[in-house]
């Protein structure tokens, strides 16, 4: 039941508590490189294609850089080879804390780091995966957003997903000061795609919408380990931190276009360097996506779609603009800039798509 509660507050939230107009910022990137060598599925990150591999910029505050600097420093690295996307990541941690121990369990409610991930950028059909210090895990599909009306999918699994942690301390012991934790993981190619054994790792050059999230209480020593800070002025605990690598501008993480970039590298780690191409129509699907916002607006307002951009009373630089719209659909489309002889797509449910 708490789990049940949890989920359908986190809906309701998302659904009704976001406006996607706010500042946008600007969304991180990072080069994964390729690895040869296989990986000690460890938690320690000190293979040699580990030591290689760049790391991340240090985590900011969800909603963005001009939020307080977070306390403890939180760094993430990416690998790949043929069978797996390999993730590590850096946690400082003074109070080493997590009690459950059940799959699927609802980990955001401790602390915990998160990974999202949206392999064709449509914003539909995306993975999250959390974890906490004990190896506990709570992975899931979401069909769409939740303020589009998405659903988790809670039985879906990453089938073959590997995992370890490397603690620097001791866990649920507020007697001492701990340093850090660590996790890597390796997330088969296989469990992240609708293909079956038709499967295949991402082609150099790719680029696959992801972000990180790390999940921080305000925590106390109690009895039996720690329990969350309790704020006299509500009687509730705290609200918890967000630290992400790519921030959302707002405390929001299931707004996939706003996620950060991978792009894969077939170069080995450590044997060279390669150059970030940005794609000149991710600007074309930030601007659809503020036309679909303002055509939700519209909605709410009118009772009804708008037709055009005239009658969106918006402005838009995007060539060739189309609108189609029903009762209660619509579809907004543009020519992409990379490839004129396809077009852009976005629908009243959020998803975003190119043919």
């Amino acid at each position: 039941m708490k789990k049940l509660l949890a989920i359908a507050s986190l809906i309701l939230s998302s659904t009704f508590g976001v406006v996607y107009s706010q500042s946008l910022p600007k969304p991180k990137h990072y080069l994964a490189y390729f690895t040869a060598e296989p990986l000690t599925i460890d938690g320690k990150l000190t293979d040699s294609s580990w030591q290689k591999a760049p790391w991340s910029e240090f985590f900011q505050d969800i909603q963005g850089p001009q939020l307080p600097t977070p306390g403890q420093a939180t760094r993430m690295k990416m690998l790949w080879d043929k069978e797996f996307l390999y993730i590590g990541v850096h946690l400082e941690e003074t109070d080493l804390w997590a009690t459950y121990t059940e799959r699927e369990s609802v980990i955001f409610q401790e602390n915990d780091i998160e990974v999202f991930i949206d392999p064709d950028g449509d914003t539909h059909h995306y993975y999250e995966l959390e974890i906490n210090a004990l190896g506990t895990v709570w992975d899931l599909m979401l069909t769409r957003p939740y303020r589009d009306g998405g659903k988790p999918i809670n039985g879906w699994n990453i089938n073959d997903f590997q995992h370890a942690l490397h603690l620097q301390g001791t866990l649920n012991d507020p007697s001492d000061e701990d340093d850090s934790w660590s996790i890597e993981m390796a997330i088969p190619w296989k469990s992240l795609s609708q293909s079956g054994n038709n499967y295949q790792a991402p082609a150099s050059g790719s680029q696959w919408k992801i972000n990180f999230s790390r999940v921080q209480w305000q925590i106390e020593p109690a009895e039996n380990g720690y329990k969350k800070k309790i704020n006299p002025a509500t009687g509730k605990p705290f609200p918890e931190d967000n630290w992400v690598w790519s921030p959302m501008g707002l405390i929001n993480m299931h707004l996939p276009d706003r996620w950060g970039i991978v792009q894969f590298s077939s170069v080995p780690v450590g044997t060279g360097t390669d150059s970030y191409l940005p794609n000149p129509d991710e600007n074309v699907k930030r601007a659809l996506r503020e036309l679909y916002d303002a055509q939700r607006k519209y909605y709410a307002e009118e009772g009804h779609y708008a037709s055009s951009l005239e009658a969106l009373r918006s402005q838009s630089d995007l060539p060739e603009l189309h609108f189609e719209v029903s009762a209660t659909r619509f579809k907004i489309s543009t020519p992409s800039l990379v490839d004129a002889s396809q077009r852009w797509y976005i629908t009243e449910d959020g998803r975003i798509w190119k043919k």
